[in-house]
């Protein structure tokens, strides 16, 4: 199938950068677009688009307080006064020089996706740059500065959408989103996580479905350390799709952090590079099927970030241009001898894990033994009651 798709980038991406040390570094937005330019993704020039800019301080204020901009200028004029309280110069989000500038050219990267959609001018757009989903209005958190994926939706909201869904299937709880949506019936936050008794930030269980004014707008799947791509897909299809059905929802955003997978160094699910190809998929049909095609994919966490981030995003890529990737596809020799030669690192030979991702209906039965479906259940008896949907519908049978 042939998609109107783009893929925002710019090299100035890469100075998004912690340091050496940390994590999140920027090596893996290079990797995955030197992939994807080596299985050929990139050989419609029109396919690639330059962010408009940086997003303006107005644009950054529809999210934030004026004192997380100052903080964050401030810091990144000179990193020997961080803001701490605003969570500028911690561990997790140490400051950098232009920390400001960089920033808010990732917000703008996701700004120009929602001006893309919302023109005509495509009907899915990918930013690996964005994602960066734990930013608070008052402070930086987890890695993320600003908040594009709050600042994005705002933006649609403001010119004329009216239903927006978010799906999140980074390993970490979306809080930052479900927190500045918490009480706006607008926007359908769906986030498929580790649960927080186990990984930061300590949050989004299943009783949390959004404030007074929008119960059921917040939906959470926590789900136990190990599990494997069967379960993981079994929650998603359990919740996801019912959910996008009901909502029907203009315009779906998603996040697809690769953190989830079983080598990533920060959490502790088991998830294939096949299971976050399956769960991409999936996404994009939901967004032909319920929001017009209409489809914003972001990156996110990914701390893998030589053999994994690449290979999952030159998926999630692909499956945006309407050209997915078998599985079974060589990884290019151009990308592994760069990976060796520079980094020191052995690529996998394909783009698979050698996996065959596959997931029981949930709708077949409900194992209470199971953690999965202990997860499952309890965000069904959560949230589906507030979109009129059924919590076991086998009873019926």
């Amino acid at each position: 199938m042939s998609e109107r798709a783009r893929v925002i980038w710019d090299p100035v991406f890469l100075e998004y950068d912690f340091g050496r040390d940390h994590p999140m570094t920027p090596v893996r937005l290079d990797l995955t677009m030197r992939l994807a330019r080596e299985l050929g993704l990139f050989e419609n020039p029109d396919v690639l688009v330059a962010p408009e800019g940086q997003a303006s301080d107005d644009e950054l204020l529809r999210v934030h307080t004026p004192a997380l901009l100052e903080a964050v200028r401030q810091a990144g004029a000179d990193q020997r006064y961080p803001a701490l309280d605003h969570g500028v110069g911690t561990e997790d989000v140490p400051a950098f020089e232009g920390m400001h500038a960089a920033s808010a050219l990732a917000v703008g990267a996701t700004l120009t996706a929602a001006h893309l959609i919302a023109s005509g001018a495509a009907d899915h757009v990918v930013n690996i740059a964005g994602g960066l989903h734990h930013a608070l209005p008052d402070r930086a958190s987890g890695f993320c500065v600003y908040n594009d994926v709050a600042v994005g939706i705002h933006w649609l909201l403001d010119h004329g959408f009216e239903r927006i869904a978010y799906v999140d299937v980074d390993v970490h709880h979306g809080d930052g989103v479900q927190a500045i949506f918490w009480d706006d019936p607008r926007v359908l936050t769906i986030s498929m996580h580790e649960s927080g008794t186990s990984l930061f930030p300590g949050t989004g269980f299943p009783d949390e479905i959004g404030g007074s004014q929008a119960k059921g707008s917040a939906t959470n799947i926590a789900l136990p350390p190990g599990t494997v791509d069967a379960g993981w897909l079994r929650a998603f299809n359990a919740i996801v799709p019912p959910l996008i059905e009901e909502f029907q929802p203009q315009v779906i955003v998603s996040q697809h952090g690769a953190d989830s997978h079983i080598d990533d160094p920060l959490a502790h699910l088991a998830i294939t590079v096949d299971g976050q190809r399956a769960a991409a998929a999936s996404i994009h049909r939901l967004a032909h099927r319920h929001a017009g095609g209409r489809w914003i994919a972001l990156g996110g966490g990914g701390y893998e970030w030589a053999c994994v981030v690449p290979r999952a995003w030159s998926h999630l890529i692909a499956i945006a241009l309407g050209n997915p990737i078998d599985p079974q596809t060589l990884v290019p020799q151009g990308f592994r001898d760069h990976l060796s030669t520079v980094y020191g690192r052995v690529s996998p030979e394909t783009m698979s894990d050698g996996a065959y991702p596959w997931a029981k209906s949930f709708d077949d039965g409900y194992d209470p033994a199971n953690a999965v479906d202990r997860a499952i259940m309890a965000t069904r008896e959560a949230v589906f009651p507030h979109h009129g949907l059924l919590v076991d519908p086998w009873q019926l049978f």
